[in-house]
């Protein structure tokens, strides 16, 4: 956990409150997250203000976190390599967000099942201190996004809401009302905030009926939001269906590998991010996806081709 407290947050870094409170409720659980998720606020909040006395004071306290964090967690590989921390920080998002689409279309809807779309959202922003989201994460981001505002502004109105993907509308919702006694960004304080309104701004109003879900999807073991006790939920019904294992290419077994065939540096990369991936994956017992991506790197080392 990071020790150093911070200052009160300057007004101006308001867009990057959430991802310090993310940041602060997986300490103890899932530091690397944290870590990733203070980066995120640090690079964020340099590009925001890095020259008034406030942002600089307040951005010089984060660094020492960083800093602090990285000392405890050097011998983490998903700290020190960051194709690890990315894999790391994608396969949590991407649990966060099943836990809660999965609760969506089982119709159990809950305060923490939205706080889990906004916090995969969230999530999913970090994503990008890694390089550009892909189009699957991006779109992604827009769903949970969309969902969270949806469903809170339905049950705020005594309405039920619609499970599944539908086609989109804009929505939005505070969620610092929707937090009350929720701890502030610097320890032993109690930080007044003002209210953040998200406002699904530029999302489409598409159907999101064909969203893709990868490959695996389910509700995993020890999903990172916390399930109320009073739901009446179980695990039982949270969980769609048991994983399905994807067959082992049989051809992998006969292939050999072309004399001509020479493997690139980024062939290199791409094998290996596939090897992290599935690491990544097994962590969260996803055998599904383990299994597809030690697949491909097999496939790309043997034969050159994905």
């Amino acid at each position: 956990m990071a020790a150093t407290a911070l200052p009160p947050l300057p007004p101006q870094f308001k867009s990057i409150q959430h991802h310090l409170r993310t940041a602060q409720e997986l300490d103890k659980r899932e530091p690397v997250v944290a870590y990733y998720c203070r980066l995120y606020a640090m690079q964020t909040g340099m590009k925001i203000d890095s020259k008034t006395p406030e942002c600089r004071k307040f951005l010089s306290k984060l660094m020492d976190q960083l800093e602090a964090m990285k000392k405890q967690f050097g011998d983490n590989e998903a700290i020190t390599q960051e194709i690890v921390g990315s894999a790391h920080v994608e396969n949590y998002a991407l649990k966060m967000f099943l836990y809660a689409d999965n609760e969506d279309r089982a119709g159990q809807f809950h305060k923490n099942m939205i706080k889990s779309f906004y916090t995969a959202s969230l999530l999913i922003d970090v994503l990008t201190v890694f390089g550009e989201l892909s189009e699957e994460n991006a779109q992604h981001r827009k769903y949970a996004r969309w969902k969270a505002a949806y469903i809170h502004n339905c049950l705020k109105n005594g309405e039920t809401p619609q499970p599944g993907p539908i086609g989109m509308e804009g929505e939005s919702f505070d969620v610092e009302r929707e937090e009350a006694g929720s701890s502030s960004l610097h320890s032993g304080t109690t930080q007044p905030t003002s209210t953040s309104t998200y406002e699904a701004n530029n999302i489409p109003t598409s159907n999101y009926t064909g969203i893709h879900i990868p490959p695996g999807a389910h509700a995993p073991a020890n999903t990172p939001a916390e399930v109320p006790h009073n739901t009446g939920v179980t695990s039982n019904t949270i969980q769609p269906a048991p994983q399905n294992i994807p067959l082992v290419d049989s051809s992998l077994y006969s292939a050999q590998s072309a004399g001509e065939v020479r493997l690139t540096p980024e062939d290199f990369a791409r094998a290996q991010k596939y090897c992290k991936y599935a690491g990544s994956a097994l962590q969260y017992e996803d055998v599904s996806t383990a299994v597809q991506n030690l697949q491909k790197a097999l496939k790309l080392l043997i034969t050159g081709r994905e």
